[in-house]
């Protein structure tokens, strides 16, 4: 007999900057149990004297895992990664290279040309979003300086789960906690934040549709299900920033602090709202990107 949906697992895959894994779980009478199907190492590539993210291989690791379990009937398949790397597609969806690594050093001193053109406080206002080099506005604006014919030549921009998401189902979209870590969203219309983007030059045809934590974004490709159990699974955006992911099944409220240790940590509390006031610019605090 077919299974109820309750009874069909989940496969989550969790990429980190060292690692991934892909997991199944499994919710029966409110207890979530878990178990890892597959893991593999994730390993920057250096090449043209640039640091890159190697997302065939990444891709490559995904199929695997989906092969492992083609006769398992699921309920559904979602994607959680890092923050502010991104991908550029051409025609047809193609990749057009492999996404830069946030440890890549060509955004040395960008922060300081972009507050020549936005002032750091009008920034902060619009996005609530900690000032790194590495985020994405500031690779943007690199990318836009050292090689903008191959920014002219691209069809749109994804973050690294959303690029997962794409080529499990072929639609493109934004997942909202993932999208603010580029520094290019607001967290009050949890839109892009267009004024501030077109005033750096930066291509706002770029940016897909952003969409929140649990939409269903398509179903699998029927060139990946293939005949198998996983045709017609659905693919749902989880909060598909790592962190975000990692804090959206605890409490901390009322006073109380999480702290998530990956690559590195982070250390906050639950909010109503987001806080964009002078204090919080002066202690560089963020957003959350939970909700």
């Amino acid at each position: 007999m077919p299974k109820s949906e309750s009874e069909k697992p989940y496969l989550a895959f969790d990429f980190g900057a060292e690692s991934g894994r892909a997991v199944l779980a499994h919710f029966h009478s409110g207890v979530l149990t878990t178990e890892e199907i597959h893991r593999f190492q994730n390993e920057p590539v250096e090449y043209g004297g640039a640091l890159h993210w190697d997302v065939p291989r990444l891709w490559f690791e995904v199929r695997k895992a989906l092969a492992s379990v083609e006769k398992l009937e699921l309920a559904g398949i979602g994607v959680d990664a890092w923050g502010v790397d991104y991908a550029l597609l051409g025609e047809q969806g193609a990749l057009l290279q492999n996404p830069y690594h946030y440890r890549d050093g060509r955004t040395s001193g960008v922060m300081a040309e972009v507050f020549r053109e936005v002032p750091r406080e009008e920034i902060y206002a619009t996005t609530g979003i900690q000032f790194m080099p590495i985020n994405t506005l500031y690779q943007l604006f690199a990318a836009q300086r050292d090689s903008p014919k191959l920014l002219a030549a691209a069809d749109s921009l994804l973050t690294i789960p959303d690029l997962l998401h794409y080529w499990l189902t072929g639609v493109a979209v934004c997942e909202f906690t993932n999208a603010t870590t580029t520094q290019m969203v607001s967290p009050i219309s949890r839109s892009w934040a267009v004024d501030l983007i077109t005033r750096l030059n930066l291509p706002t045809r770029l940016l897909a549709k952003i969409v929140e934590p649990g939409t269903v974004i398509g179903k699998l490709r029927l060139e990946i299900a293939g005949g198998s159990a996983l045709f017609g699974t659905p693919v749902i955006a989880p909060a598909s920033h790592d962190t975000g992911s990692a804090i959206a099944a605890i409490s901390a409220r009322n006073g109380t602090a999480f702290l998530s240790s990956g690559t590195w940590s982070l250390l906050g509390t639950e909010l109503d709202a987001p806080v964009l006031t002078s204090q919080a610019l002066r202690m560089n605090f963020r957003h959350g990107c939970m909700n």
